[in-house]
């Protein structure tokens, strides 16, 4: 089956994300490697390292993925913005080498206003120079994650992140992370079985199912096509449960690690009910009629 788990929280240190992902009985942990909001991050210490790897060995072999910065932005036309851009995003592939984390998610950028037929090659051109650059992190896969493609986002439709794979100078460090929240915002439905099998349909022919690695699982504040990224609780927001449930049962995602990214407090108690409403769906036991 799927396995089920959630973004968390390093506050206090990296290693303490697994304490909060073994409160809500996860199976897949998806974190922030340094502060999401700042250009500059310290590099991973032999401490670090060492309480990390120890707290994952006690969780179980479960998969992790580190989610990069917010500011990176390869896309961006201010060339100040792309370099500090490409520096930083190999400081992330780094510190996910240094944490044995063979995952780091990724949006593709911003265009800035210049149009897609111009970020998506300045996108391209950047993530080269990062993945070029970074040291002894050859074994962390970059997972492009889909956009609702609000503003000047690029990849909200599967054509631009297929664009990034296929112009690459190594495509076979890349991957997909596929939020379904953005996925939906961005106007592919997923809903019904029909529309399920027409999108992921579309998503192989352009990008291939090989290439999906891993899933947020968010709910939709807004409607299909709306292109306004707000994320909900499973089930109550515009997507539904059905929706969720064509993901979760879906054989070729058995063993995909599936986080939420929703909006939760310190006890934790929303991702509890979230993960038993979804794992409600695996069960047959709960949704939709």
């Amino acid at each position: 089956m799927a396995l089920l788990g959630a973004h968390m929280s390093v506050a206090g240190g990296l290693h303490l994300a697994f304490a909060h992902i073994k409160k809500v009985g996860g199976q897949a942990l998806q974190i922030f490697t340094r502060n999401q909001r700042q250009w500059h991050a310290a590099p991973i210490t032999a401490d670090e390292q060492r309480l990390f790897r120890a707290a994952w060995r006690d969780w179980g072999d479960w998969p992790v993925a580190a989610h990069n910065s917010y500011l990176i932005n390869l896309a961006s036309p201010d060339k100040e913005v792309r370099d500090k851009s490409v520096t930083a995003l190999a400081a992330e592939l780094e510190r996910c080498a240094a944490l044995a984390i063979p995952l780091l998610i990724m949006h593709p950028g911003s265009h800035g206003g210049d149009g897609v037929e111009a970020g998506l090659p300045r996108m391209v051109g950047n993530l080269d120079q990062a993945l070029a650059r970074a040291t002894n992190a050859e074994q962390v896969t970059v997972l492009l994650e889909n956009t609702a493609g609000q503003g000047n986002a690029l990849g909200a439709k599967f054509a631009e992140i297929a664009f990034i794979i296929n112009h690459c100078g190594d495509s076979s460090r890349l991957g997909v992370c596929l939020d379904t929240c953005h996925l939906f915002a961005a106007g592919y439905d997923f809903r019904t079985s029909k529309s399920y099998r027409k999108t992921m349909g579309e998503f192989d022919r352009l990008i291939g199912i090989d290439r999906l690695r891993f899933f947020h699982l968010n709910d939709s504040i807004r409607g299909l096509g709306s292109r306004v990224d707000r994320h909900e609780h499973i089930g109550q927001g515009r997507i539904g449960l059905a929706g969720f449930r064509n993901f979760i049962i879906d054989p070729r995602f058995r063993d995909q690690p599936m986080t939420l990214e929703t909006p939760k407090g310190k006890d934790l108690k929303e991702d509890m009910v979230n993960l038993q409403v979804l794992r409600g769906l695996l069960a047959g036991s709960s949704g939709e009629k």
